[in-house]
């Protein structure tokens, strides 16, 4: 992997500038991408490359999302001060590590054990507080908690878990999900105002596929591409 990429000598502040070219103007989601630090949600012998807005590969098959990604589906959330957020898909704990900066908790979904246990271990070491960490099925969500003022999904899903909308809260909750196929989804936001569902397209995704009850199943994602 090393041989693939380029030497980066990028810092936080130099990233921060490149997001902002690449169109994110929310403040205080480029203040959390800088407060954060990358590396430490990475594999040791990539933290060279940690603040390169590129993807990068962690356990279980999984990856850290692109920062740009990382900060265009936090703006996506529109959240407030004092905000819940649940997220499905724990991976590094990256994406939870931003969304502590902005909201007052944070409940976190993941299949895979050991990446739950680092996430864990991660954001303790940090010294973040508000993030907890689930271990099961996030394609049905965490409803024992809703309802959310925002819902992000860190995996592509075959279609729109009626589950997760249904844990929004009824006037404004947003939901930020790549939705398509396996090996490429359409980034979604939808916002939730009473019955009624105001979906936006975000632009396409490539991310690992979401797999659970209401998504992907196991098998599927084992079975070899055309």
């Amino acid at each position: 992997m090393d041989d693939e990429l380029d030497p980066i000598t990028r810092n936080p502040v130099e990233l921060v500038s490149e997001l902002r070219r690449l169109g994110i103007t929310d403040e205080r989601v480029l203040d959390a991408i800088v407060r954060v630090p990358r590396q430490q949600f990475v594999p040791e012998h990539l933290q060279d490359h940690a603040w390169a807005n590129m993807a990068l590969p962690i356990e279980a098959g999984q990856t850290i999302s692109q920062p740009f990604i990382v900060a265009l589906m936090t703006q996506a959330l529109q959240l407030n001060v004092g905000a819940r957020v649940l997220e499905i898909g724990t991976g590094s704990g990256y994406q939870a590590a931003i969304l502590s900066e902005l909201c007052d908790e944070v409940i976190s979904l993941e299949r895979h054990i050991p990446l739950a246990t680092s996430a864990r271990n991660t954001l303790a070491g940090l010294g973040i507080t508000n993030v907890l960490i689930h271990i099961c099925d996030g394609s049905f969500g965490w409803p024992g908690e809703s309802p959310y003022d925002g819902i992000l999904v860190t995996a592509g899903a075959p279609h729109i878990p009626v589950h997760l909308v249904a844990q929004l809260r009824e006037n404004g909750g947003r939901l930020v999900i790549p939705v398509g196929a396996m090996n490429a989804q359409q980034l979604i936001a939808i916002e939730r105002r009473g019955h009624e569902q105001v979906t936006e397209e975000l632009g396409a995704v490539r991310f690992v596929p979401l797999i659970g009850g209401d998504a992907w199943d196991q098998d599927e994602e084992a079975s070899p591409g055309p």
